[in-house]
């Protein structure tokens, strides 16, 4: 006869919600520090040069 086996579900259920948060934190962090700040920097110095332009057009 073969010795049930307990507790099996629960510790992979745990390993699956630990690697799931890992990796989605990971991931997030490596949006966010990637991609999402490169963005607004170009955003910020876009609208940057073009205050620089209207005031320089304004003073002309």
């Amino acid at each position: 006869m073969i010795a049930p086996i307990t507790g099996k579900l629960r510790k992979r259920f745990w390993l699956d919600v630990g690697c799931a948060l890992g990796l989605g934190i990971s991931g997030g962090y490596a949006y966010w520090y990637g991609v999402h700040l490169k963005h607004i920097e170009r955003q910020e110095n876009f609208y940057l040069q073009l205050e620089k332009q209207k005031a320089k057009a304004n003073e002309a």
